[in-house]
């Protein structure tokens, strides 16, 4: 009896860590992929990957500046290759692999959110 109830001890220990560490891994590839912005030729670029959802889902990037939003797909056919930014009027079908950009302009300070064509997936940009 005493055999079972190590297994099962152990057995929980184990799989409690293999969740936190995969827990513990998202987050560190939401903090690796935070500096998706860059700036060429003065337009700043914000590049954010399209499949199962948006990542990363807030980004912060420069107000007033003129921005491109970048929607890189790889392989994705659910909803979230169908892109809506509410304020903006904006809603675009994205191919299943590729890059598809978005001019946004030069952006007010504030949070711009979007999301899938469903809804189900929220994304935003904090101009500030």
């Amino acid at each position: 009896m005493k055999p079972i109830i190590i297994s099962i001890i152990a057995a929980v220990i184990l799989i409690g860590g293999a969740f936190l560490l995969t827990k513990n891994n998202n987050i560190t590839e939401q903090v690796a992929n935070a500096n998706n912005v860059t700036v060429v030729d003065g337009k700043q670029i914000i590049e954010i990957r399209a499949k199962g959802g948006y990542l990363p889902r807030r980004s912060i990037a420069k107000a007033g500046m003129p921005t491109i939003l970048r929607f890189d797909t790889l392989g994705t056919f659910d909803c979230s290759a169908s892109v809506r930014i509410p304020s903006m009027d904006i809603s675009k079908i994205l191919p299943n692999s590729g890059t598809t950009d978005i001019d946004l302009g030069s952006s007010k300070q504030g949070i711009m959110e979007g999301t899938c064509g469903m809804g189900m997936y929220p994304f935003e940009i904090n101009f500030q």
